[in-house]
């Protein structure tokens, strides 16, 4: 089993449609290549232990995508019925054609509320990091523990970074190798 895209238990889909999945050309940077022959369930799921959300999607039992949502992502729709989004972690930008305007738009509304969720997440692990930063409870090796997990964290520069991309127009973000799989 690969447990970069294994779910388990303590993650839920939330919300779940259908759309041809692509990535970024990693070579070119500016072309799609499709990673999927047909149209696939794309979920957001949520894993209520790290409080993290993510966009999973499966082609058969290989992942096709397996992004965790972070505060400074930004979906972007770039035409009636596509939009895209840059995963710094993953080294990709990742797109998704939709049969639908309406999906399209809906698939957009969630990602924007669960962005939302995720930035007060990372807030509030902020102020309970703070809150719990005291000299009396440092670890042996004098470090201070932290609630916050890698996901919360990783990434902000690169996706500052990635410019955004206009309607009708190639994306333009810069991944700088192949896409990397999770190691979650």
């Amino acid at each position: 089993i690969h447990g970069f895209y294994a779910l388990s238990f303590r993650e839920q889909p939330i919300f779940s449609t259908r759309a041809h999945v692509f990535q970024i050309d990693p070579n070119t940077k500016k072309n799609w290549v499709p990673t999927s022959k047909h149209a696939v369930t794309v979920s957001y799921f949520y894993d209520s232990t790290r409080n993290v959300y993510r966009i999973i999607s499966l082609d058969g039992s290989k992942a096709i995508i397996n992004s965790t949502i972070t505060p400074n992502m930004t979906f972007t729709k770039t035409s009636q019925k596509f939009g895209q989004w840059a995963d710094s972690r993953a080294n990709t930008v990742y797109g998704l054609g939709f049969s639908s305007e309406h999906h399209l738009s809906k698939f957009a509304e969630k990602f924007q509320e669960f962005k939302e969720a995720a930035r007060l997440a990372k807030e509030k692990s902020q102020e309970k990091m703070e809150l719990t930063s005291t000299p009396s409870q440092e670890s042996a090796g004098g470090d201070i523990q932290s609630p916050l997990t890698p996901e919360s964290i990783n990434g902000t520069d690169d996706e500052r970074a990635t410019p955004e991309v206009t309607q009708n127009s190639e994306p333009r973000a810069e991944p700088t190798q192949n896409a990397l799989p999770f190691t979650h």
